[in-house]
């Protein structure tokens, strides 16, 4: 289907949006894709914090030539999630798409304006979601503090035992015999 000029800059300005708008961009080549099945991917995509879209090679590389992104030319059938929040979520929905698939095949990405390959995907895939990476960077950060606090505490706590034992009467000790 042919697109008249202004249509193609109008799909060129939306190509430059995404890019500024997200932390990845991943790439999946697909065959005998039903709208259903797009659809469906969509919504994974959305649910993990992505958009997803089909692209024309030709104007996306248009538009990450202006992005200044380090690209090779795109060729065959193209599937561009853009991960906006969470970029190990869409990473994983990708990484499920793809394993034991004939449709789907992950061709690779771009991270911070540079060519990353499927194997990158994958390892970002493999990464725990992101509340969980909060949850141990925080337990890190806090986990020296906690211990500072207790080592201040101990020498008060131990005069306190021993006026405590002091203020007592003292209990008589039982005797070998």
């Amino acid at each position: 289907m042919a697109f008249s000029k202004q249509h193609k800059n109008v799909m060129l300005k939306s190509y430059e949006k995404w890019l500024s708008q997200s932390q990845a961009v991943f790439v999946l080549e697909y065959s005998k894709m039903s709208m259903k099945d797009v659809d469906a991917l969509r919504s994974k995509v959305r649910d993990a914090g992505g958009q997803l879209h089909v692209v024309k090679n030709t104007l996306m590389s248009i538009a990450l030539d202006k992005a200044n992104f380090e690209h090779k030319t795109i060729a065959g059938t193209s599937l561009m999630a853009f991960a906006v929040n969470d970029v190990p979520a869409v990473a994983k929905v990708f990484l499920e798409v793809t394993k034991n698939s004939e449709v789907y095949k992950l061709k690779g990405g771009y991270m911070d304006g540079r060519e990353v390959s499927a194997d990158n995907i994958k390892s970002l895939a493999e990464l725990p979601p992101l509340p969980v990476m909060r949850a141990k960077l925080l337990g890190l950060l806090q986990a020296p503090a906690g211990k500072l606090v207790r080592t201040i505490n101990e020498p008060a706590r131990s005069l306190a035992y021993v006026f405590k034992a002091y203020s007592q009467p003292a209990e008589a000790v039982p005797t070998a015999g």
